[in-house]
């Protein structure tokens, strides 16, 4: 008699549970878009550099629009679970502080993004934006390093209509350069590419973005080092000027910056409007970086 009683006691408490009212709800989730780069743009297709991958965030932890634009951001720092995309943020980065001031999201990260420049710079900063620009709140964006603006960036604010409606351009024009690589060797080697540039491009600034990719040909790597990137490059009459930050720089070794260097400047020199490159580090010219100086 007991265990008839306790069986039917089980089915009735099963019962129970399979009832909708009895069912434990799952907290509900939202999906929103983290802005990663294509790992390889030769699959990219010409539609851009970024991809979107989709994150799910519980309404609990995203209550307020600060609490949503710092769970967003802490996702795109985790990077991206597809492996054909790659993260513009330097590894290592992290969110210090979010704060929101009307609809200005101040955003302040820790010291490798500050080893941005150029290209990547831009990237990195249009990943954040394009990620905060789900938050309803926010239509501007200003990141800082440790607290600090980095001084080479052409805008401190981002507005994020301005990023969202500018994304990679046509193609507009092509160049062909001879681009000096590493043999496995160590030796430079030219290799012929031709470039293409958007609106907005220089031929000068098209080859100075391409050292910093991939090789085309097998067994062949850039020349530039790990952490090297060009701050900005110019071109005045037939002079080409390139400014490097002193701060990338900084715990180089020489001789895989001179390497660097000789590679800069003769790819460079194999675009038919540039008899000449000069070197500056900070706005300044270095002797120390003229390939002619060795």
């Amino acid at each position: 008699m007991k265990t008839r009683l306790c069986l039917l006691l089980v089915l009735l408490l099963v019962l129970l549970l399979l009832l909708p009212g009895c069912r434990r709800e799952e907290p509900a989730r939202t999906a929103y878009e983290l802005y990663f780069q294509e790992a390889d743009l030769t699959f990219s297709a010409g539609e851009g550099a970024f991809r979107t991958e989709s994150v799910f965030l519980y309404e609990g932890e995203t209550g307020t629009s600060r609490q949503l634009a710092e769970a967003l951001m802490n996702e795109l720092l985790k990077g991206p679970t597809d492996e054909t995309l790659k993260s513009p943020l330097p590894a290592g980065t992290s969110l210090l502080s979010l704060s929101l001031s009307g609809s200005l999201a101040r955003v302040d990260l820790s010291a490798p993004y500050g080893t941005l420049s150029g290209v990547a710079l831009t990237l990195a900063d249009s990943a954040i934006a394009m990620t905060l620009s789900q938050v309803p709140e926010i239509s501007s964006v200003q990141i800082t390093v440790r607290g600090r603006e980095l001084a080479y960036r052409e805008r401190q604010i981002l507005n994020i209509r301005e990023v969202l409606l500018s994304p990679e351009e046509d193609v507009v024009s092509t160049v062909d350069a001879l681009l000096y690589v590493l043999t496995p060797q160590g030796v430079l080697h030219p290799e012929e590419r031709t470039l293409e540039l958007y609106e907005g491009d220089t031929q000068v600034s098209a080859v100075a973005r391409a050292l910093e990719g991939k090789p085309e040909t097998r067994d062949l790597t850039s020349p530039l080092p790990e952490g090297f990137q060009v701050k900005s490059v110019w071109l005045e009459e037939d002079i080409c000027y390139i400014n490097l930050s002193s701060a990338l720089l900084e715990g180089q070794e020489n001789r895989a910056v001179q390497m660097a260097v000789r590679a800069l400047e003769n790819s460079l020199l194999s675009l038919e409007a540039v008899e000449e490159v000069r070197f500056l580090v900070d706005g300044e010219f270095s002797r120390s970086l003229d390939p002619a100086s060795e």
